[in-house]
């Protein structure tokens, strides 16, 4: 029976767009290597995959960070909500140092060029003058330029203050549904977004392999390295801020606990994380972590552990420290202490909100490079990989909710340790959840 040009578009959209692109990856690769110099002439179809994600960039940070605001109204935060949102900064501030104190240890990127990439260079900025340029004197003029770290900070100040608005007027009143309209034309326009991000993502399976065929075309076997390393570096990240930021800090040092026993606990979870890649597909088995292994209240978990696998992006934002080390040593170009401290505010920022997108790791990395002036090739190029920096990071992710979860909890005597970890009897057998992904 002949297979019609439409089951098989079926049968290739029934294969995850992150795979796909992961083949294009190696094929591209392939390609280059095989072909060599002539690979270089499918740089326009690489080209205008750069050019769809520079695009995308600033209408994303608008829309998300108005959802992101709008799940931080004052309503939401009473002490334990206060906390729990302080600490997923804090982790996520640390991680993204960590990220990028281990980049520049092992260098990921050195020996690899991206083939006529466009380097916006000038005069390193020094730490304070980062710091007020983060405050845009003209908002709309930084969106206009694509300004990202300006950006940023006048979105969610300007959404934590209609979601102030909608806490301080009456429902009935026009400035309470004013408020309440704005944030749906964000929830709107985000949703539309995240239509376009897909349409990107797709043909982002044509732009990986032009890319790819292009940067092996012209650097061949010696590309190899690079990515081994960036892969490394992650990994190496990720394994010091689990175990010196969540098992020393956290549960030794302010929570008083076993890290093993912490461990113990969460391995449901982190499996789990490591398996299906994403964070809120993980929340019913971190959650039942949460209430069966660890004897959190459920006023702490049903609040930070959704909002965590909406906000927290510790794996994700110390990747970005990871990746601007990486596409900086491409171009040959060192990171100022300046040009770091850009990295980290910008990932913080952005975690408010990016979570919710689809790739939400590529997109943050793109606003990243795009505050550095650095290629936006690199993009592409790391999206071959991501499945396995995707794993990494989400478990990470998972992990810290449930870190920060133990620890607020802690504080507020709203923990159970009978007939868990943290008690002399056994653990119970918990069951997760199913997940829908």
């Amino acid at each position: 029976m002949a297979i019609t040009l439409r089951q098989l578009y079926d049968r290739y959209r029934s294969v995850p767009i992150i795979y796909r692109i992961g083949v294009a990856f190696v094929l591209g690769s392939l390609v280059g290597l095989t072909v060599g110099e002539p690979a270089t002439r499918l740089e326009p179809l690489g080209d205008l995959f750069v050019r769809l994600l520079q695009m995308i960039v600033i209408p994303i940070i608008v829309f998300t960070l108005l959802m992101g605001a709008r799940r931080l109204s004052p309503s939401n935060l009473g002490k334990i909500g206060g906390q729990v949102v302080a600490l997923y900064l804090v982790t996520t501030a640390i991680a993204i140092g960590i990220g990028l104190f281990v980049a520049n240890l092992i260098n990921p990127g050195t020996g690899l060029e991206v083939a006529d990439a466009t380097v916006e260079t000038k005069e390193a900025p020094d730490i304070v003058e980062v710091f007020m340029n983060i405050v845009p004197t003209n908002p709309v003029g930084a969106m206009a330029a694509g300004d990202v770290l300006p950006t940023i900070f006048f979105t969610i100040v300007f959404g934590l203050a209609l979601a102030y608005l909608q806490d301080e007027y009456d429902v009935s009143s026009a400035v309470h549904e004013g408020a309440e309209t704005v944030f749906e034309l964000a929830e709107t326009g985000a949703e539309a977004m995240f239509k376009i991000v897909w349409g990107v993502m797709e043909y982002g399976v044509i732009g990986v392999f032009a890319l790819m065929a292009t940067t092996f075309g012209n650097a061949g076997v010696d590309a190899i390295a690079p990515f081994a390393k960036l892969i490394g570096a992650l990994a190496i990240a990720v394994g010091l801020h689990i175990g010196v930021t969540y098992l020393l800090i956290i549960q030794w040092g302010l929570l008083r606990e076993s890290p093993l026993d912490f461990l113990r606990g969460s391995k449901e979870a982190m499996v789990t994380a490591l398996s299906i890649r994403s964070s809120s597909g993980t929340l019913p088995v971190t959650m039942n972590d949460a209430d069966e292994n660890f004897g959190v209240d459920e006023e702490v978990y049903s609040f930070s552990l959704p909002l965590g696998a909406t906000i927290n992006m510790d794996g994700t934002a110390m990747y970005q420290g990871v990746a601007a080390v990486f596409a900086a040593n491409m171009v040959g170009q060192t990171l100022t202490i300046g040009e770091q401290f850009t990295v980290v505010a910008t990932a913080l920022l952005a975690s408010v909100g990016t979570a919710g997108v689809p790739g939400s790791g590529l997109i943050m990395l793109t606003m990243v490079l795009t505050q550095l002036g650095l290629p936006l090739e690199v993009v592409g190029m790391v999206a071959g990989v991501d499945p396995i920096l995707d794993r990494l990071r989400t478990m990470n992710n998972v992990t810290g909710d449930l870190a920060v979860t133990t620890l607020v909890a802690g504080w507020n005597d709203k923990i159970d340790r009978a007939a868990t970890v943290w008690s002399e009897t056994d653990v119970p057998d918990s069951t997760p959840g199913t997940t829908d992904d």
